[in-house]
């Protein structure tokens, strides 16, 4: 029969000797707001009386269940969950804000903010072009294809898609190693040099393309399977560590250009340490103009950056366009004082104007690029995500994980076809996008409209931009990512072990390679896990005065041990990597076992050797409590080693008690024990609360009759 109430309130003057504790009138005062005036200030008290609740009278009163869903009901809602219109709704965001978009208070903005990012557009696409081995056109491509495909899929109005130097540097490493006549290519327009070798091999914009395919496809399958939280897999000291290093790599594979010399074919590893190499030797065969161009343009972009930037946004939305005025005088000084002819220097060539044919990626390179492809997949979808999270939590909006991936990967594969690179949030020019006031997808329309105009006409007057110009743009604009390695000053204070992960992925990374770099960076963190779950929170419970609350007796002064009963606390999962650890650590702590110099108190630089088994324990300790109610998880395993230690307390004339597991920690107990034998069976006494146990075994010492216990 249930209780008919489980909580009755008594007067105020109820005896403090039935009670545990005095009830005291409420007492309010609005004036006393100092610390002093709080911690004095009387609170209002209650007192509660209810029987002592073992865990199974428990549920039986307060009728518990195993939350089921029948698989009638889960398809039932699966198909009203994918009705033609709501799956539209959900995987076409444009049909949600468009329909509802208001010029009058949009519109400027959008065009403001659209404009600006297709400014910045063109220097970084034409830039960031030459990191991925493929003619700086192909820059102004992602910024115009891809982008229309996100603003229909995409959920985030504020991150500015198109090319990233990291993802970048990434595609050209693949398509150096897998492309096999890189200067084959004179356009991009669907033609290339007749080549007796044309019928082998493939070139860098092929390569490009189908790494571009079969980045898109990764991100489509990860969308059909719901796998938006993989980002969580790469950690933030790991994407931190990661890009500091991989800038580096950026600037090595720029060297050439700034200083205008021409390097070797070097291995795709200990690349950066290799180049740097080289080019020391090459210093005296430097073109002086081209390294005296490139100062100028970094002296002149970093002024720019540092001083007049930070002017101008105070009193403008739209920042001055420092690299498009860069590559504008580049290219006419170029033009007019004829650097190639008199100076060596090296210009970016020809640049087609109008869109290149659609054109099918080689599909059978993909076994040969799916690693890579996958790597790329993780780095720019981790990047992409950080931005329209740190937007969304700005203007307060959701960012929907999966339909992110389906966004991304639609437009890789939409762009693969175009000569396009795998796609990436850019976080200079989200930056600026944001701040030029983007409100909606109209921004991205809006930038990919003036690049099309770029294309079309605008594109061969850049032919004569010299290669240092961009080279400088990059080096410059990779200022943000050098600067992070001030974080690993920030993550060694907070945490030793994301410390350790930060410099281990960015060592490999800068020294070895970017993919193995990564590979480290992942195998760090999850090192990172594992140590953490060897080391859970662990305590013994002290009880605070005569109230029910069971705290930290190394941090609470005023808990204390009850005689002969020891109340531990773990936290953390119990399962086959933390079984031993549990199990050690509950001895230590009731004092199973103890120290053999027991002048030393710090028990973490202890091994087994310095512990010894007390058999007397049995003397000092009658009861043993374990508090499950920070026990996130147990598995079989687990459960093994909760049997075991009972009954090796249980040898002692031990009681050992269950106090505060959750639901899901008790089902998988009774599943557990459903299939295991009567002698190997976990059969302890549970409680839905610490207060419990100790107040059933107290009454148990003294009594068999039902106990009932009051608490404050």
């Amino acid at each position: 029969m249930r209780i008919k109430k489980t909580l009755l309130f008594f007067e105020r003057d109820f005896r403090r000797n039935n009670v545990g504790s005095e009830t005291q009138p409420l007492l309010q005062n609005d004036s006393d707001s100092d610390d002093e005036g709080l911690q004095s200030r009387p609170s209002q008290q209650f007192n509660v009386i209810r029987r002592v609740y073992q865990q199974d009278a428990l549920n039986k009163d307060a009728d518990y269940q195993v939350p089921t869903k029948p698989l009638g009901y889960r398809c039932k809602r699966a198909v009203q969950s994918c009705g033609f219109g709501e799956c539209l709704l959900n995987s076409l965001p444009v049909a949600r804000w468009l329909p509802s978009y208001s010029p009058k208070k949009f519109l400027i903005g959008d065009l403001v903010a659209g404009a600006t990012t297709a400014v910045m557009h063109i220097p970084q696409g034409m830039a960031y072009a030459l990191l991925a081995e493929v003619p700086p056109i192909v820059g102004l491509y992602m910024a115009f294809f891809p982008v229309l495909i996100y603003v229909i899929f995409g959920t985030s109005p504020h991150v500015s898609m198109g090319t990233f130097a990291v993802a970048c540097l990434m595609a050209g490493k693949v398509v150096t190693q897998h492309s096999t006549h890189p200067d084959l290519i004179n356009a991009v327009n669907g033609t290339t040099t007749q080549s007796p070798f044309l019928s082998v091999g493939y070139t860098p914009l092929q390569v490009l393309c189908v790494l571009t395919l079969t980045v898109g496809l990764i991100q489509v399958v990860m969308w059909v399977l719901r796998l938006g939280a993989v980002s969580t897999l790469l950690s933030e000291p790991l994407v931190s560590g990661f890009t500091t290093a991989a800038s580096f790599h950026v600037l090595a594979s720029q060297l050439k250009d700034l200083f205008g010399i021409r390097l070797p074919k070097l291995g795709s590893n200990y690349k950066v340490v290799f180049t740097v190499i080289e080019v020391v030797k090459n210093i005296p065969n430097a073109n002086w103009t081209a390294f005296g161009i490139s100062a100028v343009a970094c002296l002149v972009i970093s002024l720019n950056n540092e001083l007049l930037k930070p002017w101008v946004s105070k009193r403008s939305r739209v920042p001055v366009p420092i690299e498009l005025i860069a590559i504008v005088v580049g290219t006419l000084a170029s033009t007019f004082g004829h650097l190639k002819e008199n100076y060596g220097i090296s210009l970016v060539g020809t640049i087609p104007t109008g869109l290149p044919d659609a054109n099918v990626p080689p599909i059978e390179l993909m076994p040969q690029i799916a690693l890579d492809a996958f790597t790329i997949t993780m780095v720019t979808y981790t990047i992409s995500m950080s931005m329209a999270l740190i937007f969304a939590a700005k203007d307060k909006y959701e960012i929907d994980a999966n339909q992110e991936l389906l966004a991304l990967g639609a437009s890789n594969v939409f762009g693969s076809f175009f000569c396009c690179a795998p796609l990436c949030a850019s976080l200079s020019r989200s930056y600026i996008q944001y701040q030029a006031g983007s409100k909606t997808g109209i921004t991205s329309t809006v930038s990919a409209v003036l690049i099309l105009c770029v294309l079309l006409w605008v594109g061969p007057f850049f032919e004569q931009l010299p290669r240092c110009v961009l080279a400088s743009i990059i080096v410059v604009s990779l200022k943000g990512m050098f600067m992070q390695v001030k974080e690993l000053n920030k993550f060694w204070k907070l945490s030793k072990l994301d410390a350790v992960v930060w410099l281990v992925t960015f060592l490999v990374t800068m020294l070895v390679n970017i993919d193995i770099g990564l590979g480290a960076g992942l195998l760090a963190s999850v090192g990172a896990l594992f140590c953490r779950s060897q080391k859970p929170y662990t305590c013994l419970l002290g009880r605070v005065l005569d109230t029910d609350l069971y705290l930290d007796i190394k941090r609470y002064r005023a808990a204390e041990e009850i005689p002969g009963i020891k109340i531990f606390h773990y936290c953390g999962g119990l399962n086959f990597a933390s079984k031993n650890l549990f199990r050690a650590t509950l001895f230590r702590r009731i004092g199973y076992l103890k120290k053999r110099d027991q002048n030393r108190d710090d028990d973490s630089n202890y091994s087994k050797s310095d512990f010894e088994w007390d058999s007397t324990i049995g003397k000092r300790v009658n009861c043993v409590i374990i508090d499950a109610t920070a026990l996130s998880y147990v598995d079989a395993p687990g459960i093994k080693s909760l049997v075991a230690a009972q009954r090796e307390l249980v040898a002692s004339n031990i009681t050992v008690l269950l106090a505060g597991a959750n639901g899901p920690v008790l089902e998988m107990i009774e599943r557990y024990n459903s299939l295991e034998s009567d002698s190997e069976r976990l059969q302890l006494d549970t409680f839905p609360t610490v207060h419990d146990a100790v107040v059933y075994y107290k009454m148990l010492e003294q009594t068999k009759e039902p106990a009932i216990t009051i608490a404050s």
